[in-house]
């Protein structure tokens, strides 16, 4: 399976949604690990890099 392309600031989706019922994210840090913030609630996540791939369904909005 490809790697899903994602860069710094792009808006994505996840498999599981918030517990605040949103289901988009953007992304606010990049590294070994992802920050991601809830856009519903603004709750911040972070997750290690293989992790966030994992958990990722699709990008919406690119940043580009």
């Amino acid at each position: 399976m490809a790697e899903k392309e994602f860069t710094l600031h792009d808006v994505v989706e996840m498999k599981k949604q918030h517990p605040c019922g949103e289901n988009r994210w953007k992304i606010i840090r990049m590294g070994m690990d992802v920050r991601i913030k809830c856009l519903g609630c603004q709750h911040s996540v972070m997750l290690p890099r293989k992790e966030f791939s994992k958990k990722l369904k699709k990008v919406l909005e690119s940043s580009n």
